[in-house]
Parts: structure tokens; sequence; C-alpha cells
């Protein structure tokens, strides 16, 4: 685990943040990504991370994140990593958290003036940037009126834009906008997510959620934003750094699990956030219908809205004892975690406010080992997974717990090891350094053009 020391403080507000050194003096290519950044719990974040260490070897001398300030993201009630165990960027990473611009006078929009005012000095310094967001809103919000400002300046450097979209800006803002009759919204985000250089989605679910919702938009106000973005809208999985999964050292997993007091194969896993739609309400109750409760434990690793609910029906069910939380794994401790299950469980279920758009919890797991995946084939979960997870229907306990009986009880040590070498094969492709190189592949002819 990063201790506490590994970390300066914040000299705004006083809480630890990952350390970076300076950026070289005088860049020459830089990267920019909006995105909310550690210590928040979500893949994109880590992805934002990963992108980030990928860059540094891909010709980029100065890499910046720019994130919201860690008081922020408190009051925002949002998932967070304890702080102490935020692992370190590497050296030539910088994490920006600007802190907010106005006074109690302006309520919401403090945070972001200070993110789009640390943009445009970003875009004027006269360093070529790409600049990328991923989540819509606010960021590529933000992006998008940062280089307005930039370029009306005549001091703005060569700008690229990419723009990553996953499935909560469309249920969570167009979809809202749209059952509300709310044009400027819908149109809003859709326009701004158009104007990049470079539009992709995190699965091709997520660029079938889009456009459908811009299908209707485009129904109900007579606007063409449909055929713009079945043309300009590629699919960028998200980079998953493979190495953290895939080099553990199995002594090591055995001393993390016996700290946690578990042991290999003796536990059912899930880890993500605990919201309604991940389903770990009906994990406990297919968990406590299946007879492996007394064989194994269900550990639930996690942070979120719904972790007292939880924890109140697994203390009211009749394996109560055999349900184990989690609220603090770190990052280098969740990959041991994985690789030492017995099976991982994501019973994902949509809900009108999230759709699971990829699954990246899903596809570590594969490259970490372990026992089967138990899922549903929501969302973008099946094109995360391939072929090698078993598929239940959404919010069907008795599914899961026949599938988690024939896991534990009934598949051979042999067919677990040829399953998780195939799942690990498939989830290679969303190595972080392939993701990257797709996706700068698509930046390179803008740069040529412009």
């Amino acid at each position: 685990m990063t201790m506490l020391s590994d970390h300066i403080l914040h000299p705004a507000h006083g809480v630890p943040r990952p350390e970076s050194d300076p950026p070289p003096r005088d860049p020459t290519n830089r990267l920019v990504i909006v995105v909310r950044a550690d210590p928040v719990i979500c893949g994109h974040s880590g992805e934002a991370r990963n992108l980030a260490e990928v860059a540094l070897t891909r010709g980029f001398d100065d890499v910046r994140i720019v994130t919201w300030p860690i008081p922020a993201l408190q009051a925002a009630g949002l998932p967070l990593k304890p702080l102490d165990a935020v692992l370190p960027y590497s050296t030539g990473i910088t994490v920006e958290r600007p802190e907010g611009v106005g006074d109690y006078r302006v309520p919401d929009g403090r945070v972001l003036n200070g993110m789009i005012g640390r943009l445009v000095e970003l875009f004027t310094e006269g360093v070529p940037t790409t600049a990328m967001s991923l989540y819509l809103s606010p960021h590529d919000a933000a992006i998008a009126q940062a280089a307005q400002i930039a370029r009306s300046t005549g001091m703005n450097a060569p700008l690229t834009t990419i723009a990553e979209a996953v499935g909560s800006d469309i249920t969570n803002v167009v979809r809202t906008a749209v059952d509300e009759g709310r044009f400027g919204a819908a149109a809003h985000v859709l326009t701004t997510y158009l104007s990049n250089n470079v539009c992709v989605a995190v699965s091709e679910f997520t660029k079938e959620l889009i456009v459908a919702a811009a299908n209707e938009v485009d129904s109900r106000w007579g606007t063409e934003f449909g055929p713009a973005c079945v043309e300009r809208i590629e699919i960028s999985y998200p980079a998953i750094n493979s190495a953290a999964f895939t080099d553990i050292d199995p002594a090591e997993t055995h001393q993390r699990l016996a700290a946690r007091g578990l042991e290999a194969d003796g536990y059912v896993l899930f880890l993500s956030r605990l919201s309604k739609a991940k389903g770990v309400d009906d994990l406990i109750n297919g968990f406590a219908m299946s007879p492996v409760h007394r064989r194994v434990k269900l550990v639930v690793c996690g942070t979120g809205p719904e972790a007292a609910s939880l924890r109140a029906l697994a203390a009211s069910s009749p394996c109560g004892d055999q349900i184990v939380f989690i609220d603090d794994v770190d990052d280098s401790e969740k990959p041991h975690l994985m690789a030492g299950s017995a099976a991982y469980a994501l019973p994902s279920k949509p809900r009108p406010e999230f759709v699971e758009t990829f699954g990246i919890a899903l596809a570590e797991k594969m490259l970490a080992g372990g026992g089967p995946i138990v899922t549903c084939d929501t969302g973008g979960i099946a094109e995360a997974v391939g072929p090698h997870a078993r598929f239940v229907p959404p919010a069907l306990p008795v599914a899961i717990a026949n599938q988690l009986t024939e896991i534990v009880c009934g598949a051979s040590s042999a067919e677990r090891t040829r399953g998780a070498a195939a799942a690990r094969r498939f989830a290679m492709q969303f190595d972080r350094v392939n993701v990257f190189d797709k996706l700068f592949a698509r930046v390179a002819p803008v740069h040529a053009a412009s």
C-alpha cells in the first residue's frame, strides 16, 4: 500500500494528492486529460492514469491530468479510495486540481470556472497539445470552452481534442433531457461532443446508446445529430495496465489473503461500486440460496450509496456470518483478491440512471486469473468478457445460485485453469499500450491536416 509519506499536501486545501515531479521546462508535446481522477473509485479514473503513463513512452514530454479538488469530490458523495492508498504517478505526469474561482454567489460553477481557466492557460503556453475528456459532462464542455477562449486570444498553440463518451453521459444527461423535453440540454451535450476532432465511445453498446438518443432528439426537434454520430463515433475500449494483474507474486497473494482472513478458492468475490445497478442484493440472495455458503465466503469489496442497506441485507441473511464486507481495498491489493477468488460475480442490471457500458472490473478480473465470472449480458458487458463468462438473467438470484453451485462444487481444477488462461488471452486486447496506440493512430491524421 502507498503510505501517506508518499504524498504531498496540496497547499490550498491540505489534503494528500499523488506526488508529481515538475514537467520539463520546455515541453514540446503535451497531453491533457480531464477526468474525475483518483481518489475516485471508477474504472475511468484508472483509465486516465493508464493513458497518461503510456503517453510518456509515446513522445509526450508533459502530461497533465486536470481534475477536481478533493473537497468537491467528497461533497459530491462519490465513492473514494482512502487518500493514503492512491498510487503515485510517474515522473512527467502532473495532477492538477484547480481551485474554484468566485465566491459564494457562484454556488455550482466555481470549480468548473477554475478548471476552464487552467485549461486556457495550458492551451496558450505555446506547446502543441492534445486534450482528452473522459466523461462528456462536464469535462468535454470544459475543454470546448477553454479551446474557444484560447483561440480567441490568438495565443493558442496547435490543439487537437478527443472526447470519450460513456453510457452515463447518455442515461444521466441526454436521456433525462429528452424525457423532460429539454432540447437545449440534449443539444448542448451532442453538439459539444461532435465538435471534437476525434469522438470515441467505450464500447459498441455505448455508441448504439448515443445514436439512439441522438435519433430521438432528431425525431422530436428536427435536428440531424443521429447521422453525424453514426459517421463520427469510433470505438476505444478502456485502457488497463495488464501488468498490474498478470505479474503478481503468488506468495504475496497468499500473504494478502491471509491478512484479510481469506484463503485461495475460499470465497466468491464482488469488487465494484455498491450501487443498485451492480446487483449486489441479487448476489447476496443468490449466495444464500446456494449450498456454497457452507463451503466458501462471499466477499463484497467496495463503497457506494447502497453500502448501509447491503450490510443490513447481509446481516438478515441466514448465512450472514459468511458474508464479509471490505471497504478499503487499494489498487495494489485488488489483483490479489481477484486472483484468489473461487468465482467473481458482477450481476449488473440496467437501471434508468446507469447501464454497464463496458465492465472494466470484469476485464481486470480476467487478466488476474482466479475462478470463473458470473455476470449478466447487459449493456457492454459481453464486449468486455466475450465467451469467457457465465451469463445469468438480471435480477434473478436463483440463477446466480445455480451458477455458483456449479462453479464451486462442480468445476474441476483443470477446467478452471484452462478457462482462466483463455480469459486472460482475450482480455489482453485491453492492455493500455494497445488501446493507446489504436486511439492515437486516429489522432495522427488530424495533426497532419492541421
